[in-house]
C-alpha cells in the first residue's frame, strides 16, 4: 500500500498535509477518478472490508468498490496524510428498516478544528468532505441536509433525485462487528439490494453518473438524461467509455440484468 500509487489513481499532485483544503480535494479527486461499483458481488467474488484488498482492488487492478471498500481505502489515505480519521457504523434507511440496518454503511469523521464528514462510499454522495454542522449544503447538483435526530444521530438527507434518501450515523456507534456482519449479509443474502441489482456510479465535474442495471441516468444542475442499454457490448461499453472500467467478464451479468430489469419495471406497471 503505497501512497504515491494511490494518488497517482485519483490524479492528485497536490500538498500532503492534515488541513481543510487537502481533505476536500483529496475526496474530490477520489470520487471523481474511482466510480462506485458493486459488480464483485453480482461476480459472487467475496468482497473483504481490509484496506489492504481494497487497495490491490482500486489502485492496482483499476476496479472501484462499494462503502466498505472505498472509504476504507479513503480513510487509510487520510490517516497516512496524517489526518485522524473515526470509522463509524452508519445505517442507510435507518428510517425505515430501523436499527438493524446499523452497519450497512461505513462512515468517516475526520477531525481537525472541528469533525468533518467524508464519505466517498454512497454512490452519488458527497463530493467533498464537509463539516459536521446541521443544515442545508449544496453537493454539486444536489441540494443535501445533515439534520439531528437525536439521541446523537445525525441524518444525511440526500437530494430527492438521488439514490438512497438517507443515512444515520452517530459518533458513539462505533461497532466493528456490525460493520463486518451487514458487509456479510449485503454481499450474500437474497434481500440485499447489492445482490439484485448491478449498480455503478460516478461523480464527474459538473455532473453525476449512473448505471443501474440496463439504466444509465446523467445529472446535472438543469438535466437529466436517461438512456436504456440494448446489450452486453453496450453495457461493456458504458463501464468502459464512462465508468474507466475495462471488466470483459461484466458480459456475463447481462441475462441477469435484463431479468432484474424486466422484473423491476413489470412490478412498476402493476402499482
Amino acid at each position: 500500500m503505497n501512497l504515491s500509487a494511490y494518488f497517482d489513481r485519483i490524479g492528485y499532485d497536490g500538498p500532503v498535509r492534515p488541513d481543510a483544503s487537502v481533505l476536500k480535494a483529496v475526496h474530490r479527486a477520489h470520487v471523481e477518478a474511482i466510480p462506485y461499483e458493486n459488480l464483485d458481488v453480482q461476480f459472487g467474488a467475496p468482497v473483504t472490508r481490509a484496506p489492504a484488498a481494497a487497495f490491490d482492488k482500486i489502485v492496482t487492478r483499476r476496479r472501484g468498490g462499494w462503502c466498505y471498500e472505498m472509504n476504507g481505502l479513503l480513510g487509510w489515505a487520510l490517516e497516512e496524510i496524517g489526518f485522524k480519521v473515526e470509522r463509524l457504523a452508519g445505517a442507510v434507511a435507518r428510517n425505515e428498516r430501523g436499527d438493524g440496518s446499523i452497519g450497512n454503511h461505513l462512515v468517516l469523521i475526520v477531525d481537525l478544528d472541528e469533525p468533518w464528514l467524508a464519505d466517498a462510499g454512497f454512490g452519488d454522495g458527497l463530493i467533498e468532505a464537509i463539516p459536521l454542522r446541521m443544515g442545508a449544503f449544496q453537493n454539486g447538483p444536489f441540494h443535501c441536509r445533515l439534520e439531528d435526530i437525536g439521541g446523537g444521530w445525525v441524518r444525511y438527507h440526500n437530494d430527492p433525485r438521488g439514490g438512497g434518501p438517507a443515512f444515520d450515523f452517530n459518533r458513539s456507534v462505533t461497532d466493528e462487528n456490525l460493520l463486518e456482519k451487514l458487509c456479510g449479509f449485503l454481499q450474500t443474502s437474497e434481500d440485499s439490494p447489492f445482490v439484485q441489482n448491478a449498480v455503478t456510479q460516478r461523480w464527474l465535474p459538473d455532473r453525476h453518473i449512473c448505471l443501474r442495471g440496463r439504466v444509465f441516468t446523467a445529472l446535472s444542475n438543469d438535466n437529466k438524461i436517461v438512456d436504456v442499454l440494448t446489450d452486453a457490448e453496450h453495457y461493456l461499453s458504458a463501464l468502459r467509455e464512462r465508468f474507466g472500467l475495462d471488466l470483459p467478464p461484466a458480459a456475463g451479468l447481462w441475462p441477469k440484468i435484463c431479468a432484474r430489469h424486466e422484473e423491476v419495471f413489470a412490478a412498476k406497471a402493476v402499482s
